[in-house]
């Protein structure tokens, strides 16, 4: 009879590599992170010579000061963002999802080609169209306007962003053509289809478009800084450059502590919705 302390594996020091480098990828990863939220609460003089995550003295007074840092309260710069990023999720489900109904499961003339071309608009890059999209939105007098966020969200209503379209499409492309049939014997018309069959089915992949786009809008900085000029229209991250003025001044701390409350609609919004983006991207990308 083989005892228990004999039949244990014996101890084997490479099986300590992988989780030790692991380890040190995620210390490595999360450290911007981390230091960005101790230098928040670090004092004006501190920022510069302690580079350690942990602040030596805490400043607590650096969060009030960056909300009320400008005449105008962040908590607008917030409210803009979170306007332009919830109306480009709208936009973006609505149009993309049209769009990909009608490539995956319609027929109609070079349909393929049409594919093709908006697949290839994937390798344009978008810095490219920034001056042309310039003058074009200008001249419809959209630029410096009463409504300056619509170059911003308008051409999202005409399902511009090939990624998303090419994810449903991949998606619907998953979902059996009996329940079409099916559908049809019923009477039903594409319409119907689309809102009766497809629709409800499209549900991860909607979810991943909408995470997305919230994420990538949230975060976007170089096309709001082009199109918004108007301090009291600026979003959260055209905001944040004003703590550092044309004179080389700069106010670090509030700063940071204003750059921390940013990320949590990102992160909350992504720990909502964690299981249905990784349940999206797993049903989407396996398609073929």
């Amino acid at each position: 009879m083989v005892s228990r302390t004999s039949a244990r594996r014996p101890f084997k020091p490479r099986s300590l590599v992988r989780p030790v480098v692991l380890l040190l990828l995620t210390a490595l990863v999360l450290y911007p992170l981390l230091w960005m939220l101790g230098t928040s609460f670090k004092a004006p003089e501190e920022i510069l010579n302690n580079v350690s995550v942990w602040p030596q003295s805490w400043t607590p007074a650096n969060y009030p000061d960056g909300w009320t840092h400008f005449d105008v309260g962040f908590g607008r710069y917030f409210l803009n963002s979170f306007l332009v990023a919830v109306l480009t999720v709208v936009a973006n489900c609505t149009s993309c999802l049209l769009a990909a109904y009608a490539f995956a499961r319609l027929r109609f003339r070079l349909r393929g080609l049409w594919f093709a071309v908006m697949i290839g608009t994937l390798l344009l890059p978008s810095h490219v169209l920034i001056v042309p999209q310039f003058v074009m939105f200008r001249s419809f007098g959209w630029v410096g306007g009463p409504w300056p966020y619509l170059p911003l969200i308008v051409p999202h209503l005409l399902a511009t962003d090939a990624f998303f379209v090419f994810l449903m499409v991949q998606f619907m492309r998953g979902i059996p053509r009996e329940l079409d049939d099916a559908a049809k014997i019923d009477g039903c018309g594409a319409y119907s289809i689309f809102r009766y069959v497809v629709l409800p089915l499209s549900r991860p992949a909607l979810v991943s478009t909408a995470i997305f786009s919230f994420i990538w809008t949230w975060n976007d900085f170089f096309r709001q800084l082009v199109y918004l000029s108007d301090l009291e229209k600026y979003t959260a991250p055209v905001a944040l450059t004003l703590f550092i003025d044309s004179t080389g001044q700069s106010a670090v701390g509030p700063m940071f502590a204003m750059s921390v409350l940013s990320l949590a609609p990102v992160f909350l919004f992504f720990v909502a919705f964690q299981r249905l983006l990784v349940e999206g991207i797993n049903t989407t990308g396996l398609k073929g």
